[in-house]
């Protein structure tokens, strides 16, 4: 009898955890249905259907959008966003890893003052940080007027609308998405492994990539994941400081919806976007699966 009490009322507390548990999923659940998922299974419709005389879409299956997509203009503008993301994934790496490290083994005081310094440019909307820039590399501008005090140059560089703009605005902007992974990592360092292999002999470079490099590498790969992913489909930085000259995927997918009005065919540019991006995500998940077991 008082067996069948307990299993009654482990059966209860489990029910009711549950309920709780539905309770709080809802919400979450309704606003990723209605904001993600509907609207992704809206694009993947619109991808497969024909384009409207003056826009929309006209309801009829075609696999045209994405035959479009093998023509060599296309796959320019792809390469060209693969190689920008990866030049502003690389920078950001080499700038962020010495700086979060530094970061990391600093004191509590002044470790504190420069997090804060690093979440600040979040504080300032986006675009206007972007902007900014135009102001720093124009023709008038103050790398120029620098240079030209200094007498490095005779006359001024042409900074802006170039890919040397855009990889600057892209790096400036993802920067901190590399830092912040990259601390937490290092700040659960036991640096008594450093000072265990450099009694063993070992100088501070192959302590560096023998113990340090392979215990931070998770935060290496989240932090490139969080820089890649958003580098590779930025719009705003190219258009603000690249101009015409420096197209990539994001503007080519921005054309289609607003100028163009070519909905199927943006759909069809969006769609293989995410899936080029969602490759390095489940490379990093399926080795990540890996070394846990």
């Amino acid at each position: 009898m008082r067996q069948a009490q307990e299993k009654q009322s482990t059966s209860n507390i489990k029910n009711r955890q549950l309920k709780n548990l539905l309770v709080l999923l809802f919400p979450g659940t309704i606003w990723l249905l209605i904001f993600f998922i509907l609207p992704l299974v809206i694009v993947l419709i619109y991808s497969f259907l024909e384009r409207g005389t003056y826009g929309g879409v006209i309801w009829q299956f075609t696999l045209d959008n994405y035959q479009r997509l093998a023509q060599g203009i296309y796959w320019g503008i792809f390469w060209r966003s693969l190689f920008l993301a990866l030049i502003t994934t690389i920078m950001c790496l080499l700038i962020g890893y010495p700086l979060a490290y530094f970061i990391a083994t600093i004191r509590p005081p002044w470790r504190n003052v420069l997090l804060i310094l690093v979440i600040i440019p979040f504080w300032t909307n986006f675009l206007v940080r972007t902007y900014a820039w135009i102001v720093l590399l124009r023709t008038e501008g103050v790398f120029n007027i620098v240079l030209q005090s200094l007498q490095l140059t005779n006359e001024p560089l042409s900074l802006l609308f170039t890919p040397f703009a855009v990889i600057i605005g892209l790096v400036y902007g993802y920067l901190p998405f590399m830092i912040l992974p990259l601390y937490a990592t290092i700040e659960r360092l036991n640096f008594s492994l450093l000072e265990a292999a450099q009694d063993l002999g070992a100088n501070d470079l192959r302590t560096f990539f023998r113990v340090v490099l392979p215990l931070t590498m998770r935060g290496i790969v989240a932090g490139c994941l969080l820089v890649f992913i958003p580098a590779f489909g930025a719009f705003i930085t190219p258009d603000i400081l690249g101009g015409a000259k420096t197209m990539m995927v994001g503007n080519l997918i921005q054309n289609q919806f607003l100028k163009a009005r070519n909905w199927p065919f943006g759909s069809a540019l969006s769609i293989a976007l995410m899936m080029i991006v969602l490759i390095p995500v489940i490379i990093y998940f399926g080795i990540s699966e890996e070394k846990n077991k």
